[in-house]
């Protein structure tokens, strides 16, 4: 396949990239500034991409099969508090930048996308979302040891998935586990829908390996297009 990766230098984007080389697909890795990248692995073509512009993005996805947009402000995985301060500073870019896909996508109706997005926007029970509770959020952020303004941030990625809803193209939305960071590949984890999966000790975490590998099974065989997922141990 043909994959495409938006923020491929992230924490998450950086997984992905090295999952689908590793699976043998041919990666076009997007980033803010390709001329910073020094790369020698074969099947992988770097690109520089505003994830705002709409035609910029229109202009890169011919031949493309899936696109996986891991957008955030920054570079987390560079420097995640200054990811989490622009996040929380203008919590709208998510949205904004889930416009920006979809409206490429009209020229390319069938590519399909997949958006990295937040845990803030699973549903801690039936009709009540993480992102809409105040109380759960602050005590989510006190636990991960966040600042309680990125809750702002939290709703935006709500906003996001709530823009791709109303659109009828071959989108699907990640929402990984709350507590997500490198560590292991295992390949072995659940799967749910608009609810967290919590393992034995109620937690809800992931390794961003693990996530990768769930992202890029779902870019070989989809199974939910026009709908969210997220996974857990």
């Amino acid at each position: 396949m043909r994959i495409g990766v938006i923020g491929a230098t992230g924490t998450i984007g950086s997984r992905v990239v090295t999952e689908a080389l590793e699976r043998g697909h041919h990666v076009t890795a997007f980033t803010r500034d390709a001329t910073l990248i020094r790369e020698d692995r074969d099947d992988i073509v770097w690109r520089s991409l505003d994830v705002f512009d709409a035609e910029g993005i229109a202009a890169v996805l011919p031949g493309m099969d899936v696109l996986i947009s891991g957008f955030q402000p920054g570079n987390a995985a560079a420097d995640i508090a200054d990811t989490v301060e622009r996040s929380a500073a203008d919590p709208t870019v998510f949205a904004a930048a889930a416009r920006a896909l979809l409206k490429a996508l009209d020229t390319r109706p069938r590519t399909r996308l997949i958006v990295i997005g937040g845990a803030g926007s699973l549903e801690i029970e039936p009709g009540l979302v993480h992102a809409d509770s105040e109380e759960h959020l602050h005590a989510s952020l006190d636990r991960l040891g966040l600042p309680r303004k990125y809750a702002a941030a939290v709703r935006g990625h709500r906003d996001a998935l709530n823009v791709l809803r109303t659109s009828n193209r071959l989108w699907t939305y990640f929402s990984p586990a709350e507590d997500i960071a490198p560590g292991e590949r295992t390949g072995r984890f659940r799967i749910g829908g608009d609810q967290p999966v919590l393992d034995a000790d109620g937690r809800s975490r992931i390794s961003a390996e693990d996530a990768a590998v769930a992202l890029v099974d779902e870019a070989e065989l989809p199974r939910f297009v026009q709908r969210r997922f997220t996974i857990g141990y």
